[in-house]
């Protein structure tokens, strides 16, 4: 089939996932303005509040990588379907929640659904988009991912003020019916390769514990419960990754991991870079908050300078991308994420709306840089047959990289700051804790860097360029 015949079809897969990829992002940010709201009508407590968030990313990380492997075997498209119609059903639930129990269930159901769409979406755009235009590809879709973080806080905000926290939930049904019907109409049901093998029950239990025990074990550090959950993960690691070897259908292709280079650097890669960055817009938010004064609305305004950027200039570094080695762009990505992260880890309390407005845009011109590449790579660099896989690996290093850098900002946190509020006589205190901080993420970024370009020397396992 021609590249001019399948125009079309290009485009209307461009539209539905890039509507189904702006559903998880905007709920995820306009749910945590939501939450003083819920906790006032529900009375709920500061740790059930904060399950009404860990619960949509537990459950995420959890399913990511094994409906990726379901994709694979009875098809992405309907994978991508059943993750909309869940979505759709439990965000409804979620807005008619007699209680925090049952919010904090439907986020449950709501995130994995979130997984099914994001386990499909890139292999979906991968198995119809050319090597030659796939990066662009790649790009408009991580830039409807970041208009959904950046819309979340600013159209958030004005529907729970006007109709209540419950119509953040509402306001995504229609995308995800829109996604549905298009999907449903116009994609082309793929033909899996893969619809003889069985699926891997025994692998993935151990990689839902594994993925459960690290993530939640993390986020109590350095607790006791923290540790010992924490090494129960690890040791259900090490657990996985033997099982898995010895699979003949593996959830998780761990050979993959060791014969395709650019598959795993890449991967370690994003792995690093989530867990270096991702809180760092908490931390500003915090320091704009407490030490300037600012409100909410205000510090929003200054925090959404970043993802603006990142939606301007991911569609640009995935188009470049095609044309340059993905490798060597995501690296320069991180060269930005790097330069921003050192001269942010500076702060005082004395230090400038203007200091940071200009490290945020560094921030955003570095992600870009850095993310729809590093998805090109990752994509174009295995067979169709694993594209779910792949797809599902992306999602599940993002998840536990954002979820392990919350964990390191709250066991540095606890150790400077202890079990207390943030208030003006430990303001030196949130200062050095929020510099130790960001000099842990500068150094993990150079561990990035170094992943990123040992990759670069390898070919790329794609059939439409078989060369770098």
């Amino acid at each position: 089939m021609s590249l001019n015949s399948t125009k079309p079809l290009q485009r209307i897969t461009l539209i539905v996932t890039s509507f189904a990829s702006f559903l998880t992002p905007f709920i995820g940010s306009a749910n945590n303005i939501a939450l003083p709201s819920i906790g006032k009508d529900f009375t709920a407590t500061a740790v059930e509040l904060s399950w009404v968030t860990t619960s949509f990313l537990l459950s995420a990380a959890v399913f990511l990588a094994p409906f990726g492997r379901i994709a694979d075997i009875i098809g992405r498209k309907k994978v991508f379907n059943w993750g909309l119609i869940i979505f759709a059903v439990s965000s409804f639930f979620c807005a008619f929640s007699p209680n925090i129990s049952i919010l904090i269930t439907m986020r449950i159901f709501q995130g994995m659904g979130g997984a099914l769409i994001t386990a499909s979406i890139m292999a979906i755009i991968t198995s119809v988009f050319p090597r030659e235009i796939r990066g662009k590809a790649i790009g408009i879709v991580v830039a409807a991912v970041y208009i959904g973080l950046t819309l979340g806080p600013f159209l958030g905000g004005i529907l729970i003020k006007t109709y209540g926290w419950e119509s953040i939930f509402l306001f995504t049904i229609p995308f995800a019916i829109l996604s549905l019907i298009l999907s449903l109409i116009f994609l082309k049901e793929d033909l899996s390769v893969l619809k003889k093998e069985p699926f891997d029950w025994k692998g993935s239990l151990i990689f839902s514990v594994a993925i459960v025990s690290l993530i939640y074990g993390f986020t109590k550090l350095p607790e006791i419960n923290g540790i010992i959950l924490t090494l129960t993960g690890v040791i259900c690691t090490i657990i996985f990754i033997v099982f898995e070897k010895n699979q003949n259908y593996p959830v998780i292709n761990i050979k993959l991991f060791q014969e395709n280079k650019i598959f795993a650097y890449s991967n370690y890669t994003a792995l690093i870079v989530y867990a270096s960055t991702f809180a760092t817009s908490f931390l500003l938010s915090l320091f704009l908050q407490y030490i300037k004064g600012l409100n909410p609305l205000q510090t929003g305004q200054i925090i959404i300078i970043q993802p603006v950027l990142m939606a301007a200039f991911s569609p640009l570094a995935g188009k470049l991308s095609d044309k340059i080695n993905p490798g060597k762009v995501a690296t320069v990505g991180i060269v930005f994420i790097i330069i921003g992260l050192l001269l942010l880890s500076f702060i005082q309390e004395n230090s400038s709306i203007w200091f940071i407005i200009p490290l945020l845009m560094i921030f955003g011109i570095g992600y870009a840089l850095f993310s729809s590449p590093n998805t090109n790579d990752i994509m174009s660099s295995v067979e169709k047959k694993d594209y779910g896989l792949a797809s599902g690996a992306i999602g599940t290093m993002r998840i536990v990289g954002q979820m392990s850098s919350m964990g390191i900002t709250t066991m540095i946190f606890s150790i400077i700051l202890g079990n207390t509020t943030i208030k003006e006589a430990n303001f030196s205190e949130f200062i050095l804790g929020t510099r130790t901080i960001l000099v842990s993420f500068t150094i993990f970024s150079f561990i990035a860097i170094y992943t990123s370009y040992k990759r670069i020397k390898f070919k790329i396992h794609d059939h439409s360029r078989s060369t770098r």
